[in-house]
């Protein structure tokens, strides 16, 4: 990370604290100060716009640029959230509206309420915006406040501020201290990166209503909303209020976008415009219910006109050197799809970065889902697979079988009738095609070889992987009763063993008796 005090140029990252009214380049980074750096496409909460610009005679209609607070931020003007008008005078500005379909945000915090131009942000008129050039230049040059070198240090310190973009510039007693704030020409704090441009028709009357609610609650009470915003409406039984999305935003809020459709009683039926629903949510009486909902902020999505882009390419946002602004038009990667918008200050920073990590999460899950119905595809495949082949197998069988069921047909048809030539030749042409088979050097001699391989082979394999059989459930019963008899057998015949040779043993033992007897008789 570089910090360049004073220089006039900075490198290509880190942070750039550029000289007094020099002019610095950087190609990437976060580069206060620097011509133009491309942010991610579309990331960041830059709002987008809705409705025509109008000017007042005497003034210049200015984009205001102005510092957002938070996520959301309401607006008097409906301007385009920008903060300070591109030039001098009170801008009015367009309408603003929340991010076009899935982008990662629009074009801007939520401006400020009053949107003002001039050097620092003011609204001045050409007297007053020269004695304010003048009173910079003394704040920031030569002040005269205490009259010796102290003057010096104070010019210093007053520079340090107009570059971080916060505090006051005394320069004289009997005047007042300039205000310096970050859109001010000499804040370093600032650079330029680019939002998607919203895509949106007003036909399609897409309204987004940013909650103050985490994204479950607003699921879970979605209905009772869209009840809600029905009766807010009016309660006709003409209209019916529709949900076309809902997202989470970061701290904690929640976008809804919401349509309304209106029905006639010949059966046909519109969308609201999103300028009429808006300026319908707009009214004081409605604005004050949407707000006890929770309902932070109400914006309409539509598109930009060429003129309005025209227009705001053209006058760069108050603050911007009108050089970085056109080297930021050069650097749009895709001028039909993004616009060059500023982020001034580490806030706008920290903003853009939740709305790019909000969104990352958003791919994450959807990829997550993709990756689900790709492996349940995949599935499906294997499974059809299997039925297409099992479908072929029985269209072999049937068709096998409409022959048979023809052959018996033609036999039936053919009976009591001599050979015809034509089937004579087709028995001709089989006999040659039964010996050529039967011949031993040729096709059946090959076939027998290539069964007795193939015997082999299967022999061998069930051999090395020690395949089990199955065995029907009838024949193992059978199995199991000859081997009971053949138990019960066994068991007999070695009963009977037992006996013969305990008779045996007893022939034996009398025999020994009538030995000694004699024995005993001759002597």
């Amino acid at each position: 990370m570089a910090f360049n005090l004073g220089g006039g140029t900075s490198g290509t990252t880190g942070f750039s604290f550029g000289s007094f009214g020099a002019k610095t380049t950087a190609a990437t980074g976060f580069g206060f100060g620097t011509t133009a750096t491309t942010a991610a496409s579309g990331f960041g909460g830059f709002t987008p716009f809705g409705t025509t610009t109008t000017t007042t005679s005497g003034q210049t209609t200015g984009f205001p640029f102005g510092a957002s607070t938070g996520l959301f931020q309401n607006t008097q003007n409906k301007g385009f959230g920008f903060g300070g008008g591109f030039g001098t005078g009170t801008s009015t500005g367009l309408a603003p509206g929340l991010v076009a379909g899935s982008t990662f945000g629009g074009f801007g915090g939520f401006g400020a309420q009053q949107q003002t131009g001039g050097l620092f942000g003011q609204t001045l008129q050409p007297q007053a915006q020269t004695v304010q050039l003048i009173n910079t230049a003394s704040a920031l040059s030569a002040p005269t406040l205490l009259g010796d070198e102290r003057d010096a240090i104070l010019a210093r310190w007053n520079q340090l501020q107009a570059f971080w973009g916060t505090g006051k510039g005394y320069f004289h007693n009997n005047l007042a201290p300039v205000e310096f704030t970050q859109e001010n020409h000499f804040c370093r704090f600032k650079t330029v990166g680019f939002s998607c441009i919203p895509s949106n028709k007003d036909e399609d009357g897409l309204v987004a209503l940013a909650f103050n609610k985490k994204e479950a609650d607003i699921r879970n009470q979605q209905q009772l909303l869209v009840e809600t915003l029905h009766k807010i409406l009016g309660g006709l039984q003409q209209i019916m209020v529709n949900v076309e999305g809902i997202r989470a935003l970061p701290d904690d809020q929640t976008e809804m976008v919401i349509y309304v459709v209106e029905r006639f009683p010949n059966g046909n039926s519109r969308r609201v415009s999103a300028t009429n629903l808006f300026n319908s949510l707009e009214q004081s009486n409605v604005k004050n219910q949407l707000m006890q909902l929770g309902v932070v902020v109400a914006l309409p999505r539509t598109e930009l006109s060429p003129a309005q882009i025209k227009q705001l390419l053209q006058n760069p946002p108050t603050g911007v050197d009108p050089i970085i602004w056109e080297q930021a038009k050069v650097d749009n990667p895709d001028p039909e799809k993004l616009i060059p918008v500023p982020m001034v200050g580490f806030k706008e920073l920290l903003r853009r970065l939740k709305f790019q990590e909000q969104m990352t999460k958003q791919h994450q899950s959807r990829l997550d889902i993709i990756s689900e119905d790709v492996n349940e595809l995949q599935k499906n495949q294997a499974t059809t697979v299997a039925k297409i082949a099992q479908y072929k197998r029985k269209l072999m069988d049937q068709a096998h079988k409409v022959l048979q069921v023809l052959i018996k047909q033609e036999i039936q048809r053919k009976a009591g009738y001599a050979i015809q030539a034509e089937e004579e030749q087709l028995r001709v042409q089989l006999d040659t095609i039964q010996c050529e088979l039967n011949a031993p050097t040729q096709f059946k001699g090959r076939l027998n070889e290539l069964m007795s391989q193939i015997r082999m082979q299967n022999h061998v394999g069930a051999v090395r992987s020690e395949e089990r059989y199955s065995v029907d459930v009838d024949l193992l019963g059978e199995i199991k009763q000859h081997l009971k008899l053949q138990q019960e057998g066994l068991s007999h015949l070695i009963s009977v063993l037992k006996e013969d040779l305990e008779d045996v043993k007893l022939i034996e033992h009398g025999l020994s008796e009538s030995v000694h007897i004699r024995r005993d008789l001759f002597s």
